[in-house]
Parts: structure tokens; C-alpha cells; sequence
């Protein structure tokens, strides 16, 4: 097995969901956890243009200049399409994921057409793009043929079990932590998970670990998370998975790190400029 190394994903990154974005930072922070990867989403639930707030884009700039990872989310992280009329769709997009599974059904043009529109807010604002990751870790056929062909440079996409190096779709397994806060059996329930996980990525190069915006609304679960954290960090290489992925290619040379704004003091996420939430 390569060097154990532990990629730290902060999911859902929206001006809509920046308070609790900003606690979770900050807990990273202070154990000194980085770099991150951070999911921004463009338009949060159509409500949360990134583009119209300046100050969530300046708090992305410093991030970035410190050595994090912006990493394409979609587009709205709402699955809009009709209802799935089979078990196994209703239990993905609507009970496991509350219908937040965007590209979980979308037909080609309309994954052409939002991956496009996510590319181009990225490219507008100067922000290195190397991957999308799909809301819920869901992607239909033609999602997957959207961002085959989109026409730009993507390096990997992210599912829930591993993640898919592109341009040639070659799957690496990892292990993943995800937590379900939402009352107590679901937080019972993602102990369980995440101890089996923590089995299954002895033997896995890359542990993941995916937070969520919720995650910082109870206490427990901030504090089951910084344990966690704390631990994976002491005993493996923290790195962005665009640096992960480009060190399977490249494993004689140093990962690139997306590089903006040389020369800037790395700035602290708990210290970034405040941003409004959006309602």
C-alpha cells in the first residue's frame, strides 16, 4: 500500500451555508488539520449565487491562497427531476439523500448544461478547477457522459466507495467517514458506519473524511469529528485529493498543489472575512 494519506472534503460550501461552514473551519484549524478540499456549490438550492456575494468569493481566494482545494459540487445540490419510480432510486435520492442528488437523474443536456455553467463561474472568478463531485455522490449515465464531455481538464470525480481518475475513469477504492446528524438513531447508526470504514481503511491508501454543514449543528458530532480528525491526521499524510489523484500519476515527482496568488500570507479559515447567510 502507497503512504496512508487522509483527504479532509468540506461538502455543501454555499454563502447559504457558510455560518456553519465557518464552525467547522475553524475546529480544523485549531488541530491544525490541512490542506482541505472544499465542495463549493454555485447556486445553492437556486437561492445562493456565489458569484453575487463578494465576500464568500474573497473568503475562497484566501482559502486558496493558503493551499486548499476548490472542487466543483454541482450546481444547485437539489434533485429536481421526477420522482424515481423504483426502490432502489426511491432510497437513494429520496430517503438517503432528503432529494439533494442532483445529477442522481439529470438527462444529458441538462448535466451538459449545468457542469458548463459550474465550469465557467470557476473560470470567471480564476479558481483552479481539477474536480466535480456530484451532490450525494450520485451521477446518472448521462451526468457521467456530460462531464466526459465537457470539454474541460477534469482530473477526477468523486463517488461515495472511491474516486474515478479521469479522463480515463480508472477507480481507486478508498475508505470514506460521512455522518448522518439528524436524530439519534442516524447518529447511531454513522458510529457504526464510521467504525466499519475505519477497519476497511487499514488496508485502503486514502482515508476520506466528508463534512457537512450539519454535522456543525450538534455538539456531539463536532466533538466525535475532532476526535476523529485528530487521530487521522497523527498517523497520515493530510493531503486535497487533486493532490492525491496527481500523485498516483506521477508517483517520482511532488503533487501539484493548485497554485493562485503567490506570494500572499496563508491566511487562516477561522479567521476568513465573515459572509452573510443566505435564507
Amino acid at each position: 500500500m502507497r503512504d496512508p494519506a487522509v483527504a479532509i472534503a468540506l461538502h455543501d460550501v454555499s454563502p447559504a451555508t457558510w455560518r456553519e461552514c465557518a464552525v467547522l473551519l475553524r475546529m480544523l484549524d485549531e488541530i491544525g488539520a490541512t490542506p482541505l478540499s472544499l465542495l463549493v456549490v454555485p447556486d445553492y438550492h437556486f437561492e445562493a449565487p456565489v458569484f453575487a456575494d463578494r465576500a464568500f468569493c474573497r473568503t475562497m481566494d484566501g482559502l486558496l491562497a493558503r493551499g486548499d482545494e476548490l472542487v466543483l459540487h454541482g450546481m444547485h445540490h437539489i434533485d429536481t427531476e421526477p420522482p424515481p419510480r423504483t426502490l432502489r432510486g426511491y432510497v437513494e435520492r429520496r430517503l438517503l439523500t432528503r432529494a439533494e442528488g442532483e445529477f442522481a437523474a439529470l438527462p444529458l443536456e441538462a448535466a451538459e448544461a449545468r457542469i458548463a455553467a459550474g465550469i465557467e463561474l470557476f473560470r470567471t472568478l480564476d479558481w483552479p478547477l481539477y474536480g466535480f463531485v456530484p451532490p450525494a455522490w450520485l451521477a446518472s449515465e448521462a451526468s457521467r457522459r456530460a462531464l466526459a464531455r465537457c470539454g474541460h481538464s477534469f482530473s477526477y470525480m468523486t463517488v461515495r466507495r472511491g474516486i474515478h481518475r479521469l479522463p480515463d475513469w480508472r477507480f481507486e477504492r478508498t475508505a470514506n467517514l460521512c455522518y448522518s446528524p439528524d436524530g439519534v438513531l442516524r447518529r447511531a447508526y454513522s458510529r457504526l458506519a464510521i467504525a466499519d470504514e475505519l477497519r476497511r481503511a487499514r488496508r485502503t491508501s486514502l482515508l476520506r473524511i466528508s463534512l457537512h454543514p450539519q454535522d456543525a449543528r450538534e455538539p456531539v458530532v463536532l466533538a466525535h469529528w475532532r476526535r476523529l480528525i485528530a487521530d487521522a491526521i497523527a498517523t497520515r499524510r493530510a493531503v486535497t485529493k487533486h493532490a492525491w489523484v496527481e500523485s498516483l500519476r506521477q508517483p517520482l515527482e511532488a503533487p501539484r498543489q493548485p497554485q493562485r496568488g503567490e506570494g500572499r500570507e496563508r491566511a487562516s479559515a477561522a479567521d476568513a472575512e465573515p459572509v452573510r447567510a443566505v435564507s
